[in-house]
């Protein structure tokens, strides 16, 4: 048995050293033949600067020498051009004549070189006119565009005038002055003014912060900073004052609330309501509608349908029985 199993070592570990020699002959192999396609296409990559040295040098012996252009130009002749010898350009005074200009030169006078000269300074005259004339009329061109320019605005503004006019005319304007009295007035709730009642009823628990009072849902007696006045589900409850709507929120206890800042400081809580049509932000006059009475929670089931109607004085607890009227 131990002559086997160290025979079938000997022929596993044969079989390893020919796999891993057969594996390095096709890596090389495959990388040998990479390597020699890459120097291929490198190869196909190479500029043969020598040909293109050779093709330059053929190009510039095809190219026709100085001296030939020279002999062309001098059998085509200047005759055919359309060449004014007394024509100068206005500011080049390096303009070169030719032979021929400068042999008619040498038979004038004295007289035509003054001529020349005076013809000279008048040209330089002419340019600083134009040059002036030049600048005058880019003033005047700009002038004019600033003119434009103020003249688009101010028919935009007439035009912007105009719509705004028109859009605030008769009704529309009256509406405007309505909106702008109305959507913020001033909040100034004082000490002599007055609550309205936010609907009828009795008084089923009242304010009191001195000593505790009998809750029967709760049975159990504890402080009350509102009152809790009776009232039927689903009847209208209306704002007791003026005053802009801080937050509409739920409540577990009191159920939907609704926060009205009076001003001064005053705020005023209402509590167990349904159908809420204010929201926060919103302005409210007195009388104005918030919502409807809804179901009492579990904490006033006893108590019956109820309207939670709570004051403070910078969030201190006032009796509002002192206010209604």
């Amino acid at each position: 048995m131990a002559r086997r199993n160290r025979n079938s070592i000997r022929k596993e570990r044969i079989i390893m050293l020919a796999s891993s020699v057969f594996v390095l002959t096709a890596l090389t192999v495959t990388g040998v033949y990479v390597n020699r396609n890459n120097k291929a296409e490198q190869e196909d990559y190479v500029v043969d600067f020598e040909a293109l040295e050779g093709q330059g040098s053929q190009t510039a012996e095809n190219m026709m020498s100085g001296e030939e252009l020279d002999t062309l130009f001098a059998e085509v002749g200047t005759d055919d051009l359309d060449y004014d010898p007394s024509f100068q350009e206005a500011n080049s005074l390096k303009v070169e004549n030719t032979d021929e200009d400068e042999e008619k030169s040498k038979g004038k006078s004295s007289s035509d070189d003054k001529s020349d000269e005076t013809d000279q300074d008048v040209s330089k005259k002419s340019n600083e006119k134009e040059n002036t004339n030049d600048d005058k009329n880019q003033d005047k061109q700009s002038g004019a565009s600033d003119k434009e320019k103020k003249k688009e605005e101010e028919e935009e503004a007439g035009m912007f005038d105009e719509t705004v006019d028109t859009a605030l005319n008769g009704e529309a304007l009256e509406e405007a002055e309505a909106i702008s009295t109305t959507v913020q007035p001033a909040l100034d709730f004082n000490e002599e003014d007055g609550l309205v009642w936010p609907i009828v009823g009795d008084v089923l628990i009242n304010y009191s912060m001195d000593q505790t009072i009998y809750f029967p849902t709760l049975q159990q007696y504890k402080y009350n900073p509102a009152i809790v006045i009776s009232a039927a589900q689903g009847e209208n409850i209306a704002a007791a004052a003026d005053g802009r709507v801080t937050s509409v929120s739920y409540d577990p206890v009191i159920g939907n609330t609704v926060v009205m800042d009076l001003g001064n400081g005053y705020e005023l809580t209402y509590g167990q309501l349904d159908n809420i049509v204010v929201s926060e932000g919103s302005y409210v006059s007195v009388g104005d509608g918030i919502g409807t009475v809804a179901s009492p929670t579990k904490y006033y089931s006893l108590e019956g349908n109820n309207v939670y109607f709570k004051l403070t004085k910078d969030g201190e607890p006032v009796n509002p029985m002192t206010k209604l009227q």
